[in-house]
């Protein structure tokens, strides 16, 4: 038995020493933070009042602004945040842009519009997918932009009108003749 002991040490410990690093793996090395990743916090203060309330745990913070409310200011600041203009009533030119803009969007108008891209695209089964995965080339034919400059040329040069003489295009490769797979 002692002499399959030693062989079997051996083995272990090779494998051990190839499976990575041994001395992080056991403890026996010491890493040190990486500075890039440690973020730095203010430090906490007095409030100024004593009277304030505590934060609701989960409730948003008061001071962050959503991307839509960000967006909205930017584009119109007078009537950030959804009220009317501080400075009173729309002007003219507010109210022709309001009134071309139409009726407004229903409440529901993300999810009518959310059904109606699943119609457009049906979910294909594992089977399409796999039978039909080369997609379809694109609809038209692909012109040859410097020797349809060429007829264009030679047809005004002659008279001629630009519509005559056959429209040079470009040739796919041919497949192929593996059953036209690659």
């Amino acid at each position: 038995m002692s002499r399959f002991c030693i062989p079997l040490l051996a083995v272990t410990t090779l494998a051990l020493a190839g499976c990575g690093d041994v001395e992080r793996t056991f403890g026996l090395t010491r890493d040190s933070p990486d500075e890039f990743t440690v973020e730095t916090r203010a430090p906490l203060s007095m409030p100024p009042e004593y009277s304030l309330r505590a934060p609701t745990p989960g409730a948003p913070r008061p001071q962050e602004v959503t991307s839509q409310q960000a967006a909205e200011a930017a584009l119109v600041p007078d009537t950030a945040l959804g009220g009317q203009s501080p400075a009173g009533p729309m002007t003219p030119g507010q109210q022709a842009l309001d009134a071309q803009a139409g009726p407004a969007a229903p409440g529901d108008i993300r999810k009518t519009v959310d059904g109606e891209v699943g119609k457009d695209h049906p979910a294909y089964s594992l089977t399409d997918r796999l039978m039909f995965w080369k997609s379809n080339p694109p609809p038209g034919t692909v012109l040859d932009p410097v020797r349809e400059s060429e007829r264009l040329r030679e047809n005004a040069a002659l008279g001629q009108s630009p519509t005559a003489g056959d429209t040079p295009i470009i040739q796919d490769k041919p497949k192929s003749s593996f059953l036209g797979v690659f």
